[in-house]
């Protein structure tokens, strides 16, 4: 059998794979197979941050591996702190938990606040206020989080606690705060798996506002718009806020998995010997790489991430065929005449790799893409749309 015949017959069918075998790569190019190279638009849907193989990246990796690849979280490892010291030091949060994925990012999160309302307001305070058409992971729990009920209907019972404002409703959340004990507000600052859409300056404002006068908790999701991908080091930064806990995890590491709680002022010392756990979060391999990521995240760069976001967002809009572009950064969504998923397709028989996002062409390249390469994948998108 060929790896497609395989994978079919032996992995769990929950991919909805396009008809490609990614071989090989290097930076924002990839090649199939056959040796055909494709501009990669997705990186690994905002996982590869600096793209494929990165020299400084792979070689943080490889020093760690020539040292320890893994030790229990029952001792001490180098990478870990340094990289808990780091993102406090960036984001002016207090402490950090690692764990592998988004998913366990935002479960942390959870548990975190309910321990934290149980203490100060008794056990009947545990409603999280999230968003519709939110996204906040697979599990029993965040699919509870998520506001998209399609995503809950092969799955009831699901974790109850959670009701879903509409976004940018400042009418409806704050009646949804007052009808009920809350413990916490969740957003996301851009909806990703929404359909790309940020949230209005006002309504993060106003949320911010909510929570701090109500004594309640503000949870931001950075997964998908955090470590630089929205042109700030997290999407928060561009609303002026602080939020009380940060989830994180796909580019965090640039392909390795890793996901981060971030823990401020009020949560700091919430979870204590026993509360919380994973075997493999803190892991130094994925550490060392978060570090060489993290490290290079200087204003300079960001400027660059910002700079590219404005030429595509000035190459897409009015463009023939594309009827909306909407995003922050490089987190873009597009609203194509033609169906996304042809779209898509077509621009991937072009060479140019996309993804969807509801109704809308995706697009979240590498941080550091060359221009050269950025505005070749762009002249492929315009002229599919335009067809």
């Amino acid at each position: 059998m060929n790896v497609k015949e395989m994978d079919k017959a032996y992995v769990a069918g929950t991919y909805k794979r396009f008809p490609l075998e990614i071989v090989s790569g290097q930076g924002s190019i990839v090649k199939d197979e056959t040796g055909k190279e494709y501009i990669d638009l997705g990186s690994g849907i905002a996982v590869t941050s600096f793209g494929i193989g990165d020299a400084g990246w792979k070689q943080a990796i490889i020093d760690q591996m020539n040292k320890v690849q893994h030790m229990s979280n029952l001792y001490y490892t180098e990478p870990c702190a340094r990289l808990a010291e780091l993102l406090c030091q960036k984001t002016g949060m207090k402490k950090v938990f690692f764990s592998n994925s988004g998913a366990e990012a935002n479960e942390c999160a959870i548990k975190t606040a309910r321990k934290y309302a149980a203490k100060k307001h008794g056990p009947n305070c545990y409603t999280i206020i999230t968003l519709k058409n939110s996204f906040h992971g697979r599990t029993i729990t965040t699919l509870a989080a998520t506001g998209q009920d399609h995503y809950h209907e092969l799955f009831q019972p699901l974790t109850p606690g959670f009701v879903h404002a509409e976004a940018n409703n400042i009418e409806e959340l704050e009646t949804l705060v007052n009808q009920q004990p809350t413990v916490a507000i969740m957003i996301e600052c851009v909806q990703g798996e929404g359909g790309v859409i940020p949230l209005s300056p006002e309504f993060v404002s106003a949320a911010a506002k909510i929570a701090w006068e109500k004594d309640i908790l503000l949870i931001v999701d950075e997964v998908q718009t955090g470590n630089g991908r929205t042109g700030q080091l997290y999407a928060y930064m561009h609303y002026g806020i602080q939020p009380d806990i940060v989830s994180t995890a796909k580019g965090l590491a640039g392909g390795l998995p890793l996901g981060a709680t971030l823990l401020g002022d009020k949560v700091q010392d919430v979870l204590g010997f026993g509360d919380h756990g994973s075997t493999f979060g803190g892991n130094p391999l994925c550490c060392a790489g978060a570090l060489s990521i993290l490290s290079r995240l200087d204003d300079a760069f960001l400027a660059q991430v910002r700079e590219k976001s404005a030429y595509l967002f000035q190459a897409f809009e009015n463009a023939p065929g594309i009827e909306a572009v909407t995003g922050l950064g490089l987190m873009i969504g597009l609203k194509t005449k033609k169906p996304a998923p042809q779209a898509v397709a077509e621009c991937m028989e072009k060479g140019v790799l996309c993804l969807t996002a509801k109704d809308k062409v995706r697009l979240l390249p590498a941080l550091n893409i060359p221009m050269d390469i950025l505005k070749k994948a762009a002249q492929v998108i315009l002229e599919v749309c335009a067809q």
